[in-house]
Formats: C-alpha cells, sequence, structure tokens
C-alpha cells in the first residue's frame, strides 16, 4: 500500500501527504458489505432478532414510523423537534463561540479570562452536568437546547482560538509593514488564515452537538428523535432503536457533507499547493 505520492503535486493540486486522494468508491464498498453482512446474519439466525433485527424489520419499521408514527408522533414530528433543538444551539454556539474564540487568540486578557472555564468544563460528559441544567433551567425546551449548546461550544471556541494562534508572524509583521492597521490585520490577514481551523471546529462542534442530542431529551421529551430511540429501548423494540440510531447519523453525516462542501467554497486553498 502506498503512503505517499509517487511524485511532487502540481500547483493547484492536493499535496502528497499520506491518505491524499479521494476514498469515495471505498466508503461505498465498505458501506455495503456491512449491509451485506448485516443480511446475513440475520437471514441466517446467528442473532436473535431482539438483539439485531433484519434490515427488512427495521425498513418496516421506517415506514410505520413514517405513516403511522411511533411514541405518539410520526418520524417528520420527532425529527423536525431535534433538528430544531440541534441547530438552534448550532447556531448560538456560532454567534458566541466564534468571537470568543477569536478575542481569546488576539488578546491574552480574554485568553486568561475564558480559557480556564472553557477548558475545565470541556472533558466532562454532558450528562455530567445535565443535573445542573434541570435544576437552574427547569425540564423545558430551553435546558435541553443549552445542554446542546455546552457541548458544541467549547470545540468551537477551541478551533477559533487555535486557528488565530496559527497565523504566521511574518504575514502580521509584513502587514504592519504595509500600514494596515489592527482591525485591519485580523480583518484581512488572521480571520482568512484562521478560517479552515473555524470551520473544522463547526464539523466538531455539530457532531459534539447530535452525540448530546439524546442525553438532552432523556429528561421530559415528548418529541424528538433520542426520545424516541429511548422509549424504544424501554420496551425492547431494538428496530424502532436502530432504525432511530440510522436516521440521527444520517442527518449528522448529511450536515457534515455540507459543511465539507462549505469548506471548499470558502477556503479552497486549504490542503493544496
Amino acid at each position: 500500500m502506498r503512503l505517499f505520492a509517487s511524485k511532487a503535486a502540481a500547483p493547484g493540486q492536493v499535496y502528497g501527504a499520506p491518505g491524499q486522494g479521494r476514498s469515495t468508491t471505498i466508503s461505498v464498498v465498505t458501506t455495503i458489505v456491512l449491509i451485506a453482512v448485516w443480511f446475513l446474519i440475520t437471514d441466517m439466525g446467528w442473532i436473535k432478532p431482539l438483539f439485531l433485527p433484519s434490515p427488512q424489520a427495521v425498513w418496516s419499521k421506517f415506514v410505520i414510523a413514517v405513516t403511522e408514527g411511533v411514541a405518539n408522533s410520526t418520524l417528520w414530528q420527532h425529527t423536525v423537534t431535534s433538528l430544531s433543538r440541534v441547530f438552534g444551539a448550532f447556531l448560538l454556539s456560532c454567534v458566541t463561540a466564534i468571537p470568543i474564540g477569536i478575542l481569546m487568540g488576539t488578546n491574552r486578557v480574554m485568553r486568561g479570562i475564558f480559557d480556564p472555564p472553557i477548558e475545565f468544563y470541556r472533558p466532562l460528559p454532558p450528562l455530567a452536568y445535565l443535573p445542573l441544567m434541570i435544576i437552574w433551567f427547569g425540564i423545558g425546551e430551553l435546558s435541553k437546547i443549552l445542554l446542546i449548546f455546552l457541548a458544541i461550544f467549547a470545540p468551537m471556541a477551541i478551533s477559533a482560538r487555535a486557528g488565530v494562534r496559527s497565523v504566521g508572524i511574518e504575514q502580521i509583521h509584513a502587514a504592519y509593514a504595509m500600514g494596515a492597521s489592527r482591525f485591519q490585520i485580523i480583518r484581512h490577514v488572521v480571520l482568512p488564515a484562521a478560517t479552515p481551523e473555524i470551520l473544522t471546529g463547526m464539523r466538531i462542534g455539530i457532531g459534539f452537538g447530535w452525540t448530546t442530542l439524546v442525553a438532552a431529551e432523556m429528561v421530559a421529551a415528548t418529541r424528538g428523535l433520542g426520545f424516541m430511540v429511548l422509549n424504544a429501548a424501554q420496551y425492547l423494540q431494538t428496530d424502532t432503536v436502530i432504525m432511530g440510531i440510522i436516521v440521527i447519523g444520517l442527518f449528522a453525516f448529511a450536515f457534515d457533507l455540507l459543511m465539507r462542501y462549505i469548506e471548499r467554497m470558502l477556503v479552497p486553498w486549504k490542503g493544496r499547493v
């Protein structure tokens, strides 16, 4: 297996680093193989349906969820509720975490103020501070959105700070030599250079948001994909659980693809020579 390119990349091409090139075909083949193995295992009866239902059973449950509904709501209603929570928290993180991360990267006072609390709570699992969210903000929508917001905020702020700190000092000195002001340097030098890291932080953050969704919908939720999965698990409805997991995963994957597309549009120079 070749890890490195056999020759240098031409200008504008992806550089010859390990793992270069597209892997779409490999990913599609891997997915097909996994589904085929799933069919084989369930058709042969190697695992009881209680633990791993067949793809046909999961698909049937999906159709029922769309047409008739599960847990007192249709799949569309569960999906809209969860999307509103995740994207509400994501937008709130974008308008707070990114500016704070930029301030942390450009100002030592701001870094000294925000760095300790962010680094303190960042490693904590959302379930650890879920009780506080309930005590402080009740069991309504606010506590659910804030729980997801906190999961997204830390990686997004840290990525923005890292992007600002990674700007080459020679670029800043060159801008000063050309008579640029501090604001102009931040606007025309720092922010464009930090944009790839900021977008990476957004991708990572929304991933944390989806992983926190189930925890957020554990308490007093009546609708949502996470609620649907947890409710089905209580009654050992494994087909509904797997169907819900797949739906959540597909939405998360689709948004990640969207973020990659936005990244290619905004920073086409990333990864190129």
